[in-house]
C-alpha cells in the first residue's frame, strides 16, 4: 500500500505542477461601462488579443472613466489593475498627479491625430470632439452657439456629471474656456440648470435618455450620429455645430506602476494600435482612429468643425470649477 501511495502521490504532484506550468497568466483592465458593454469593443478586442498573448484578459467595468479613476487612487498601489483604458486628456494631470501610472516603452508612428502627442505615460487609442446631439426632424432651430444652448430656456438639456464622467468633465472645461470671459461662470450654469432635465453620472445613461425622449438634445461626440447611420440606417440625430468651436477628447490607456505584468500591458497597449483593433474600436466605441488607416468612409464625411486648442487644466483649477458648478447648480 505504501507504493501505491507513494505512486498516486508523485502522480499528483506531477498533474498539480503541470497545470502550474501552464497557468495562464492575467491581464486586469478597468475600463468604464460602455466600453465593457456588449455593444462596446471590449469582448473582440478580448478574443483578438488573447490568441497572440497566451494570457487570460480581463475587463473589469465601472460606470464612468472619472469613477475608474478614482477607484484606482483609492486602491492606491493595492490596486488589481494591470492597465486603465478611459482616461483623458482632461484626466490625465489628475492621473499624473497621482503617481500611480508607469511610463511605457511604446512610440506612436503614423497617428492620425490631430496633434502631436508628446506623454509616455498615457497612450491615446481614440479620440473625438464634444458635442449636443439632437434629432433634426424634432428640433428645427438648433442652437448655434454654447451660448445659445446655455440661454436658452425652451431647450431641455441633458448631460453628465463632471464629478464622475469624463464626458460631464470635457464640459466643465470647454463651457469655462468659452464662457468664462462673458461674466461669472455662476451665472452661466444657473442658466443652464433651469432648462436641464437631469444631470447623470455617465454617458450610458444620458445618452438612453435622449434616446427616449426625455430631452432635445444630449452631451456626446460629434461622432454618436455614425452609430445611427452604420447599426440603424437612421440620420436623424445630428450634431450641433458651435460658432466657438469644439474641444477634442482623446481616450488613453495607462500601466500601473504596481503591475505585475508590464511586459503583457505594453504588449496590449501597442495592440490597441493595431489596423482591426482600430478598427473594432472606432465603429464599437463610436470614435476617430489615433492611428492613420481606412476605417469606413463616413467617418471623412463628417462636417467640417472648429477644434479649439484646449490646455490641459491643472488639478487645482479643476477642483476650483467643480466647486463652483456644484454651488450653482444646487440652488
Amino acid at each position: 500500500m505504501k507504493t501505491v501511495s507513494f505512486t498516486l502521490s508523485v502522480i499528483g504532484l506531477a498533474v498539480a505542477t503541470s497545470a502550474f506550468a501552464t497557468e495562464k497568466p492575467v491581464l486586469n483592465v478597468y475600463t468604464y461601462d460602455s466600453f465593457a458593454s456588449k455593444y462596446g469593443p471590449a469582448s473582440q478586442l478580448e478574443a483578438n488579443f488573447e490568441k497572440v498573448c497566451h494570457c487570460d484578459l480581463r475587463f473589469l467595468p465601472f460606470d464612468n472613466g472619472v469613477t475608474m479613476l478614482n477607484r484606482v487612487r483609492l486602491e492606491g498601489k493595492k490596486t488589481k489593475a494591470d492597465v486603465v483604458v478611459g482616461i483623458d486628456n482632461f484626466t490625465q494631470a489628475e492621473a499624473e498627479k497621482s503617481g500611480l501610472f508607469a511610463e511605457n516603452e511604446l512610440t506612436l508612428q503614423d497617428t492620425a491625430l490631430p496633434i502631436t502627442w508628446q506623454s509616455h505615460t498615457f497612450y491615446p487609442y481614440d479620440y473625438s470632439e464634444y458635442a449636443f446631439i439632437y434629432n433634426k426632424e424634432k428640433l428645427a432651430n438648433p442652437p448655434k452657439s454654447l451660448k445659445e444652448l446655455f440661454e436658452r430656456q425652451n431647450l431641455r438639456v441633458i448631460y453628465q456629471d463632471p464629478r464622475t464622467s469624463t464626458v460631464g468633465r470635457g464640459l466643465l472645461v470647454w463651457a469655462n474656456q468659452v464662457l468664462a470671459s462673458e461674466g461669472k461662470m455662476s451665472k452661466w450654469w444657473e442658466s443652464l440648470a433651469k432648462h436641464t432635465v437631469t444631470v447623470g453620472k455617465g454617458w450610458s445613461e444620458t445618452y438612453g435618455a435622449y434616446l427616449k425622449g426625455e430631452a432635445d438634445m444630449v452631451l456626446s461626440y460629434t461622432t454618436s450620429p455614425l452609430y445611427h447611420q452604420w447599426y440603424e440606417n437612421d440620420d436623424k440625430n445630428v450634431a450641433a455645430i458651435f460658432e466657438e468651436g469644439h474641444l477634442m477628447q482623446v481616450e488613453l490607456a495607462a500601466i500601473l506602476k504596481s503591475s505585475q505584468q508590464k511586459p503583457l500591458a505594453q504588449q496590449f497597449l501597442r495592440f490597441l494600435h493595431e489596423p482591426e483593433s482600430q478598427k473594432i474600436i472606432a465603429k464599437s466605441n463610436i470614435m476617430k482612429p489615433v492611428v492613420a488607416g481606412e476605417i469606413d468612409p463616413l467617418l471623412t464625411s463628417l462636417p467640417k468643425i472648429k477644434v479649439l486648442d484646449a490646455q490641459q487644466p491643472n488639478a487645482d483649477l479643476v477642483r476650483q470649477w467643480l466647486a463652483d458648478w456644484q454651488k450653482a447648480v444646487s440652488k
